[in-house]
């Protein structure tokens, strides 16, 4: 029986978020939200033990021969190299968000973000994504402003929105 060695590193990296939202949620100080019975510290305490046990677990299972189970209906040819070119732009256009956000507002990022990654992964409807991108960012811009009592950046359209 050969043991598969690379699930090893998904149990480094599991082990590797799941203490970093430990610490990170065990130096969580007040509130955030106007109304938080819980605090801030309980979601991610919670998923970062879950995230170590689920290590764990794993870790037991890769030496007793648990390997996953490869695709089989799916039309993909597990030979074929990755697509490192869309992989790249999607990296790109997530970095660009990350610079953009502040000075441009989410409204404005986040209807790039769709309509940048729909066109990366093949969409061909500029003005559709652009148009589904600014519905999309600007009901997620008031569902956490309104809804969770987040405010997301607004950039340029501060006072507008």
């Amino acid at each position: 029986m050969k043991v598969d060695k690379a699930q090893y590193l998904v149990c480094v990296v599991l082990v590797a978020v799941g203490g970093f939202l430990i610490f990170d949620a065990l130096t969580l100080t007040g509130t955030f939200a106007k109304v938080d019975p819980v605090g801030p510290r309980a979601f991610p305490l919670w998923i970062g033990i879950i995230l170590v046990a689920l290590a764990v677990i794993l870790a037991v299972a890769i030496p007793r021969g648990s390997v996953g189970e490869a695709d089989a209906g799916e039309d993909v040819d597990p030979n074929s190299p990755g697509d490192w070119r869309t992989v790249g732009l999607l990296v790109g256009l997530f970095v660009l968000v990350i610079l953009l956000v502040k000075p441009l507002g989410w409204a404005i990022t986040g209807a790039l973000l769709f309509a940048g990654a729909a066109t990366i992964l093949g969409n061909r409807h500029y003005i559709r994504n652009v148009a589904i991108g600014a519905v999309l960012s600007v009901a997620s811009f008031y569902a956490f402003y309104s809804g969770l009592g987040i405010p997301l950046p607004a950039g340029i359209l501060d006072g507008i929105l």
